[in-house]
């Protein structure tokens, strides 16, 4: 059965650190473009970043340049987001989504496959 799921999300303050993971069941993830996309409560979910199977090409929202690192691991078939100087605003669950085309796509719409999600908080 082909599933993905994500772990890592947990309550944290404002310049603290996580690491999100998304294995994937089912598939091999190398073959496939990930990205990283989040919901706040009552908000539209919004891309975070996204990493291509044809060309490794990497992007990150502007909020998050800087802060997190999207990365693979093949032999764990599973995709990472490192997130580090948390703010409020990163609130949100995270999801990640695959794709079986070769570039990058950032439209939800565009996704094959999803994780069930897993809630970030950042509060003092």
């Amino acid at each position: 059965q082909v599933q993905l799921v994500e772990s890592g999300g947990d309550l944290v303050q404002p310049g603290g650190s996580l690491r999100l993971s998304c294995s994937g069941s089912g598939f091999t993830l190398d073959d496939y473009s990930i990205a990283w996309f989040r919901q706040a409560p009552g908000k539209e979910r919004v891309g975070v970043s996204c990493m291509s199977s044809g060309d490794g090409y990497i992007l990150y929202a502007d909020s998050v340049k800087g802060r997190f690192t999207i990365s693979r691991d093949t032999h764990k078939n599973t995709v990472y987001l490192q997130m580090n100087s948390l703010k409020p605003e990163d609130t949100a669950v995270y999801s990640c989504a695959a794709e079986g085309f070769p570039n990058c796509a950032t439209a939800a719409s565009e996704y094959d496959y999803w994780g069930q999600g897993t809630q970030v908080t950042v509060s003092s």
